[in-house]
């Protein structure tokens, strides 16, 4: 009992002192809580005091700032005020000066008025002196004013003539000296590394006979060997005296190069009869084909043009048996084409262009006997139906000048062309084609007024021309030689070139008595 009353006691003196523990704390907060509204109220009051002297410095600084600005304002103004006087100052001087100069102006348009009509005045006085004097020239030149003005005219126009002349001249000998030095290094080089045989025409075969004997036995009885062999064939047989030989004549080589076969064939063999006959001829024809072909792919493979069409290979090989003026048309095709490459090459252009064209330029002569038009028609045509390259069919249509080229590889086609044919000994004309030929050139010369003769001389590669050196002065020879030259150009077709010489003489003869 006495324990629980002592713990009671504790905790009643515990709560009394807690209280009292309490009552004094809120007692000192009390107290410090009065002196923080004191010295917050003190804060105030200080902060206060500071705002109103920053107020009144800020206040102060303002209005010092506004008389400070003021001060530069009518400073500046000052100063624009000054600028603007002396700028009034300067365009009074300017318009001092303006209508001074506009005062001098109307003097001086006074002063050219009265010029003018001077000049006039005295334009009137000179023309009535020219008048005058023109009066007094005619008078004494006899001559009148459109007398006079076609001598000038005649007299200037000489003057031309001579200076045309001399231009021409010059430019040509120029020109020529520079043209001809690339061209002749060019072709030069080209014709040495590309060198042909040539071959006559002939529109007759021969074929040798181990004796006399065999004669009788091609003749045959009543002689139906020979007919038959010549109704096989096409070919006309001449069996004359000439001495273990016959004669095979037809225009048409083919079928005399089948004759040919076949009749060697009859010969090794011994035995000729019709039936043998016709079974040599086939074979003949069999064998001649497989050349063709034979002949047509060495053209391609000397040539390097690769992706030609059967049937052109075979065309180009019948070209072994077709001639022009004496040169081999296949042979002439196979130098066309390395001869274009070969400029190609250094004129760095298409070479396989160039060689392909040089070597399918003449494919038309294969089939011109059987066909109707001209051989670049019929080569057009066939390149054509074999979807040739274009550019390779306008070089072939171009080759002789009958359109226009497309390319520089069609040009140097045609190049070729002349050079292949114009080389010495590369080709021969009938009698009847060059005399022509001859007679055409002299006459184109005779054309023009003032020749008094000409000549071709040098087999056609040179005309001679004479003048009569009254009617042609040595200025007009030039323009005389290039228009000739042109109407050649134009009117004629021949290899190579033709020299135009044109001479003027004049001779003065007396006698001594």
């Amino acid at each position: 009992m006495t324990g629980i009353i002592i713990v009671v006691s504790v905790l009643i003196s515990l709560a009394i002192g807690v209280l009292v523990g309490m009552a004094y704390r809120k007692k000192i907060a009390e107290s410090k809580l009065g002196s923080a509204e004191q010295e917050a109220k003190r804060l105030v009051d200080l902060a206060k005091i500071e705002a109103e002297n920053l107020k009144k410095e800020e206040i102060i600084k303002a209005k010092e700032e506004i008389m400070n600005s003021r001060k530069e304002l009518d400073q500046e103004i000052k100063e624009r005020r000054g600028e603007v006087q002396k700028q009034e100052a300067r365009l009074i001087q300017k318009e001092e000066l303006l209508e001074r100069r506009s005062e001098n102006f109307e003097k001086k348009e006074l002063e050219v008025e009265r010029r003018l009509q001077e000049v006039d005045a005295k334009k009137l006085e000179i023309e009535d002196l020219y008048a005058e004097e023109i009066n007094k020239l005619q008078e004494i030149a006899a001559l009148t004013k459109e007398e006079a003005k076609e001598r000038l005219l005649k007299e200037v126009e000489k003057e031309i003539v001579t200076e045309k002349a001399t231009i021409i001249r010059e430019a040509q000998s120029k020109a020529k000296e520079e043209a001809n030095k690339n061209a002749r290094e060019l072709l030069t080089y080209a014709v040495q590394k590309c060198a042909a045989d040539h071959s006559q025409e002939t529109t007759v075969s021969i074929v040798a006979l181990p004796s006399d004997d065999m004669k009788g036995r091609i003749i045959g009885r009543e002689g139906r060997n020979i007919k038959a062999l010549e109704t096989l064939t096409g070919v006309d047989l001449i069996i004359d005296d000439t001495p273990e030989a016959v004669v095979l004549s037809g225009f048409d080589p083919l079928r005399r190069e089948v004759a040919k076969i076949a009749l060697e064939k009859l010969i090794d063999d011994g035995r000729i009869h019709p039936a043998k006959i016709e079974e040599m001829v086939e074979k003949a024809k069999q064998e001649l084909e497989e050349t063709i072909k034979s002949e047509g792919e060495r053209a391609a493979l000397e040539s390097g043009v690769i992706g030609l069409h059967p049937d052109i290979i075979k065309l180009l090989g019948k070209l072994k048996y077709r001639t022009s003026y004496g040169q081999n048309v296949l042979n002439h095709s196979i130098e066309v084409s390395n001869l274009a490459r070969i400029m190609a090459d250094e004129l760095g252009l298409d070479p396989k262009l160039a060689r392909r064209a040089g070597l399918l330029h003449d494919i038309g002569k294969a089939l011109d006997h059987d066909m109707e038009g001209t051989h670049v028609e019929i080569g057009v045509e066939i390149l054509k139906k074999y979807k040739e390259n274009p550019l390779v069919i306008n070089a072939v249509e171009a080759h002789h000048g009958d359109v226009e080229p497309q390319t520089l590889e069609a040009v140097l086609v045609q190049a070729a062309d002349a050079i292949s044919a114009s080389r010495p000994g590369a080709r021969r004309e009938t009698l009847e084609a060059y005399i022509k030929r001859l007679q055409n050139l002299e006459e184109i010369a005779d054309s023009f007024d003032g020749v008094d003769k000409s000549f071709a001389i040098q087999a056609g590669r040179e005309i001679r021309i004479l003048v009569k050196p009254e009617k042609i002065s040595d200025e007009q020879m030039v323009i005389l030689a290039r228009d000739v030259s042109k109407k050649v150009e134009n009117e004629m077709d021949y290899p190579g070139q033709i020299k135009v010489n044109v001479i003027r003489e004049t001779r003065v003869i007396d006698y001594a008595k």
